[in-house]
């Protein structure tokens, strides 16, 4: 008996050998290799200078009808391509000219289907690509990463699929994150070698992706179900009861793309800051006028609950209150002013506003201080009439849209943002989603939608101590990895641990005052808050004067350091200028920073830094103007909590 067992084994592994292909690329610059294995099943490895970094990823999708992917595959024929071209964003929120070089290998199996694997110098990519045009439902999405042993991550743990996606970043052994535990994206593995960020992008008609743990080195692909029924009795504005899901995850029809599975790979944790690879496997740009999407900052009400003061009527929400905030964007250049919640009738009448808010006016006042205005709304009330709101505020002449507390990542959400996004576009109105899961592609194609949040954000300062300079200095790494992120930059009342006192309505920060002036560099987002009130921004002038200048979109990006969750400092370009940020957890530091990026000549640098004082008194700082060159070597000196900026002026000094 044994020996027939044998010999079936045997046999079974000859026939095994048989069917197995296995393909490979490289990318560009040899660095990175990307196995695929075919056997019937479909599995991959990635590695960095020959170390093994994704030991191995299986992957596959089911169906309700027709040909699974990933079972009982056979391989047709395939193809292996290099690939170079030049990306220029219409938004360019972190490098104006982007080169898309990467290999393809392109598998095309029996039951029509397609399978793409892409490798780039920092990372690679993969996406399943449907041929056929029937109608059928995706069961499950399969993909199962295994690890080498001791790898770690730093997990945004999600206690249920309907969130905010806005998570701390647990570091966790692998084998510690359990079964029924599981994390929104994007999220880092680190191995002994190097670190891989993984996240999504074209992600369109189809639900977003979770990965969930298993007490091994292996992660499993977990996905919203399809939502059949929401408890519509319960009187909830912002708030939905999901009451009965399908047994599949999405509806699909015809031939179509699956979003692209992205896996950043490098030994350096810079490469996560400068990486372009989820704009680059976005789908294209769909709209034709873009010339209307204007970026720029915002003061924003929210974050400082209206609180005006030595002024001479009652502040809150009224006309008076948003003309102050408008008076001030424009004697500081800021481009647009938020009016968030409190501006409707009630949360739920939003064709209507609040009586003592006249909104029409305040348009009108706006532009003629060269002021645009951007509304907040609720999705849930935008969701059930979305023409005639977003037309309403288009004959207003609002300039855009806040949306608020979408909360879920299904594919009528997924679909929902587009549907947005598009009417939008056609409206000329930007998009700034709020309470929303991470981006995901769309920015590409409508750039109208100029934000994310999706990010643990200073909002949070309002009821918690969660948003450490440790946070701080790891979100640009992870979900900034995505896209811009909304995270409402600018409190000017700033602490350090021992004198932190949570306050809802007058909030304040962790870290120093130069922590957060080195966001509006370091921080990517084209809509950019100062979130603090106007009447603290006026005491407080020589800070705005030097936030002011800091655009909000940018030509080059240059990571000068960075150590996830440590410190971070960032070059980046606009026009003639260059803009350096600097940031630090609760350990002071000091990073030398190399202007060898400079063009020749001598150069004006004006630096907004640490006080002697600011390790006690976190408010405490000290701007200098000093002349540096191409050869300079700055030291960029930080309190604990601190930060460090620059605006470095392209014009001799001595001219």
């Amino acid at each position: 008996m044994k020996k027939i067992a044998f010999i079936l084994l045997t046999l079974f592994l000859m026939v095994q050998q048989i069917y197995s292909q296995t393909f490979e690329i490289k990318s560009p610059n040899k660095n990175i290799r990307l196995q695929v294995v075919v056997n019937g099943e479909i599995s991959w490895s990635a590695s960095l200078n020959e170390n093994v970094i994704i030991k191995e990823a299986r992957i596959g999708m089911n169906f309700s009808s027709g040909q699974d992917f990933g079972t009982n595959s056979q391989v047709k024929r395939h193809s292996i391509k290099e690939y170079s071209s030049i990306i220029t964003p219409v938004i360019p929120h972190k490098d104006a000219v982007i080169k898309d070089e990467f290999v393809q290998l392109t598998l095309t199996f029996k039951g029509k289907y397609q399978l793409k694997f892409r490798a780039y110098n920092d990372g690679v990519a993969y996406q399943f690509a449907d041929e056929s045009t029937s109608d059928k439902n995706v069961m499950e999405e399969k993909m199962s990463l295994t690890f080498p042993e001791g790898a770690r991550s730093f997990f945004p743990k999600e206690n249920k699929m309907y969130s905010h996606n806005e998570r701390l970043y647990l570091k966790k052994s692998l084998v510690e994150i359990a079964s029924d535990e599981f994390c929104s994206l994007p999220v880092v593995f680190t191995t002994d070698n190097a670190k891989v960020l993984f996240t999504e992008t074209a992600l369109h008609d189809y639900p977003g992706m979770f990965v969930k743990g298993n007490g091994s080195t292996t992660m499993d692909a977990i996905h919203p179900k399809f939502v059949l029924e929401i408890d519509t009795k319960k009187k909830q504005d912002r708030h939905q009861t999901i009451t009965k899901e399908a047994d599949y995850i999405a509806k699909v029809s015809g031939s179509r793309d699956y979003p692209w599975r992205v896996f950043m790979i490098s030994d350096d944790d810079r490469t996560f800051v400068e990486s372009n690879l989820t704009f680059q496997l976005s789908k294209p740009l769909a709209i034709k006028n873009t010339e209307w999407i204007k970026p720029g900052k915002v003061a924003w009400d929210w974050y400082n609950a209206n609180n005006i003061y030595g002024v001479d009527f009652k502040s809150g929400l009224n006309t008076a209150t948003y003309k102050y905030y408008i008076d001030f964007a424009s004697s500081n250049n800021i481009e647009y002013v938020i009016l968030d919640e409190g501006w409707t009738k009630s949360t739920t009448k939003i064709l209507d506003f609040n009586p003592d808010i006249d909104v029409p006016e305040l348009i009108r006042y706006g532009k003629e201080k060269n002021v645009e205005i951007i509304l907040w709304v609720l999705w849930k009330p935008l969701d059930a009439n979305l023409v005639q709101i977003l037309e309403t505020y288009k004959s207003w002449g609002a300039k855009g849209i806040k949306v608020d507390f979408m909360q879920r990542n299904d594919q009528y959400m997924v679909n929902s943002y587009e549907k947005i996004a598009k009417e939008c576009a056609r409206l000329e109105l930007l998009v700034d989603f709020h309470g929303s899961f991470k981006p995901s592609g769309l920015r590409r194609v409508y750039p109208n939608v100029v934000n994310y949040e999706g990010v643990k954000g200073s909002e949070n300062n309002k009821f918690s101590k969660s948003i450490t300079p440790e946070h701080n200095v790891t979100i640009p790494f992870i979900r900034m990895a995505a896209g811009p992120m909304d995270y409402t930059p600018g409190a000017m009342i700033n602490r350090q641990d021992a004198d932190f006192q949570i306050n809802f309505e007058r909030p304040m920060s962790l870290g120093t005052r130069a922590h957060q002036v080195a966001m509006y560099v370091v921080y990517e987002a084209p809509l950019q808050m100062l979130c603090d009130s106007p009447s603290i921004y006026y005491k407080e002038q020589e800070t705005v004067n030097f936030i002011s200048q800091i655009p909000t979109i940018w030509d080059e990006t240059i990571v000068l350091h960075g150590a996830i969750g440590d410190y971070i400092a960032v070059a980046r370009r606009k026009g003639s200028k260059w803009y350096i940020g600097a940031m630090t957890d609760w350990t002071s530091r000091k990073l030398e920073l190399d202007l060898s990026f400079l063009k020749e000549g001598n150069f004006k640098m004006e630096v907004f830094r640490d006080g002697k004082n600011a390790n006690r008194f976190a408010e405490d700082y000290k701007i200098d103007i000093i002349e540096v060159n191409k050869d300079s070597k700055i030291t960029a000196e930080m309190s604990a909590g601190g930060g460090w900026a620059a605006i470095i002026s392209i014009k001799d000094i001595n001219k």
